[in-house]
């Protein structure tokens, strides 16, 4: 048993309408308590507090998320982490279907035009983010990931003349 197995997690940036979000959402809550005390008194106490239990469960949760990305052999499953304890599986791809995998801003990439394209990078400008341009569902898609060396090494041995690091 030779099985090649490679785990990476890759924190995404927060993006700027994070923060608004946070802050709209505190907003409405006081919003609630405060301007719903004339029209419903006291119950306008307990909605607020409603509302920022539904928000603590279901909102805030959702603005922190991580990717990881299981390499095992050929297959790649890239999971979301929210909030450092909820996991979703987003997708399981072969690489050995791919059609190409490259950097990013590589020119090589300028004859794919995908129909769909999934993001589970950083989102950080530094970052080496490669696209994987596969078949998936009868639709050519694009899967943006941000990849260590290692990670790197393990898909090469698998994709041979298919991945190219320029």
């Amino acid at each position: 048993m030779n099985d090649a197995l490679y785990e990476l997690i890759v924190a995404r940036k927060p993006k700027p309408y994070d923060l608004v979000i946070r802050i709209l959402v505190i907003l409405l809550i006081i919003a609630v308590a405060i301007g719903g005390m004339p029209f419903i008194g006291m119950t306008s106490f307990l909605l607020a507090v409603l509302i920022a239990i539904l928000a603590y469960y279901f909102i805030f949760p959702r603005l922190s998320v991580e990717y990881e990305y299981t390499l095992l052999n050929h297959d790649m499953q890239i999971d979301v982490i929210y909030n450092k304890a909820k996991r979703k599986s987003l997708m399981n791809i072969d690489i050995q279907g791919a059609e190409i995998i490259a950097p990013k801003q590589s020119p090589r990439l300028n004859s794919y035009h995908p129909s769909k394209i999934y993001d589970y990078s950083s989102g950080s400008s530094p970052a080496k983010v490669f696209a994987i341009h596969m078949p998936l569902d009868q639709k050519n898609v694009c899967i943006y990931i941000e990849p260590d060396s290692k990670m790197i090494d393990h898909m090469k041995q698998w994709m041979g003349s298919k991945m190219y690091l320029d």
